[in-house]
């Protein structure tokens, strides 16, 4: 994987061939970004430029290191990642790892997880797995001049990251950190103040919407995904899978449902929610999230230019005698609740259960300002 395969994020591309055209390359860095934004792509990218043999703006893509950086089996180039089990290893995942980069170098953990059927068990970076990092890192170069270690996801170290400290702080010469995180809070204060860190932004409209005009998608639907994506690649290609018909239908007859209030009802459709899957879920919160954004927006401003399909919009009308402006905080936190909860892995019936509930409560107020 080159700088050029990695959608948008020109000015990291930028700083990252500084880094290297000066011999000023950091030993530990952070890429932080959300979801989807391309730092695990990034990571790969660049740990590929610096073992390239004859490199320019790019790597080369032919010499032995690239070839062998290009299917992740270059034997100085390491990855870390959340597994499963109090004694798992990445070693044991290594044919498992190559085959979700090769399909979606954007994924999420969720994807990961169902990826090595995880089933409902949580991901963690063991003490066995630190040990193994110790292990390998102590080893000579093997081809490169350098060896890397890319660590996905250091979140999942927790408290075991206290066993990095010292390599991460002290390494072996010319052993270089990349740490692929999403959350910086929860990774530990001490590893944090050991590495350089390289912000990722999330990707516009723009650069998505190009993107899946290159995978042959027309404009009019890459427009609507790339709304939806909100600057996510790994959302936006999760979305073409789906109808966006069935996106707003499933919301509104939720939301007729919650307006109603009719107890039989909201548990049959809780049972339904609790079989469409993890993600699926997830998606039907983001989506009822971006719908009550512009539908503020709409409501707001009269103004019909907003990122709704046209269907979406004749709908979004119809709600504004339905939806006054002061019940649409409320029901953004609850969303937002909900959305919170579902990626945490909450009992997604009783959580619709509860939520339809709290929603059929707003609904009913008399919140007309």
């Amino acid at each position: 994987m080159t700088f050029k395969d990695i959608i948008g994020q020109e000015d990291i591309k930028k700083l990252l061939r500084t880094m290297v055209e000066g011999d000023r390359i950091p030993h530990a860095q952070i890429f932080l970004g959300k979801e989807g934004v391309g730092h695990l792509a990034m990571a790969i990218a660049f740990a590929q430029f610096v073992m390239c043999s004859n490199r320019t703006d790019e790597a080369c893509g032919s010499c032995s290191n690239c070839i062998k950086s290009s299917k992740w089996i270059h034997p100085d180039i390491h990855f870390s990642f959340p597994t499963v089990g109090s004694k798992a290893t990445s070693n044991s995942f290594g044919n498992e790892w190559r085959e979700i980069l090769a399909k979606n170098p954007y994924l999420n953990i969720y994807q990961w997880l169902q990826h090595i059927n995880a089933e409902n068990k949580q991901g963690n970076i063991t003490k066995d797995e630190c040990a193994n990092i110790v292990k390998k890192l102590s080893l000579k170069t093997f081809e490169g001049k350098y060896k890397i270690l890319i660590i996905w996801l250091p979140e999942f170290l927790r408290k075991e990251g206290n066993r990095l400290l010292k390599l991460i702080e002290e390494p072996p010469e010319d052993t270089l950190f990349i740490l692929v995180a999403e959350n910086a809070e929860e990774i530990l204060n001490t590893i944090l103040s050991r590495c350089q860190i390289v912000k990722f932004k999330p990707l516009s409209d723009e650069e998505i919407v190009g993107q899946l005009e290159q995978n042959n998608i027309d404009t009019e639907k890459a427009t609507h995904i790339a709304h939806l994506a909100n600057g996510n690649y790994n959302r936006a290609l999760s979305l073409l899978e789906e109808s966006e018909n069935d996106n707003t239908k499933m919301f509104l007859d939720w939301l007729r449902i919650c307006y109603l209030g009719k107890p039989q009802e909201i548990i049959t459709w809780s049972d339904i929610f609790a079989k469409i899957g993890r993600e699926n879920q997830k998606y039907f919160f983001d989506y009822g999230l971006f719908f009550i954004r512009e539908y503020m927006v709409l409501k707001l401003t009269d103004n019909e230019n907003i990122r709704l399909s046209e269907q979406e919009l004749t709908t979004a009308k119809n709600l504004t005698k339905v939806i006054q402006y002061g019940q649409i905080s409320p029901i953004l936190n609850i969303l937002t609740d909900a959305a919170f909860h579902i990626s945490r892995n909450a009992n997604p019936k009783i959580l619709m259960t509860d939520i339809s509930i709290r929603m059929n409560k707003v609904l009913k107020s008399k919140m007309l300002v």
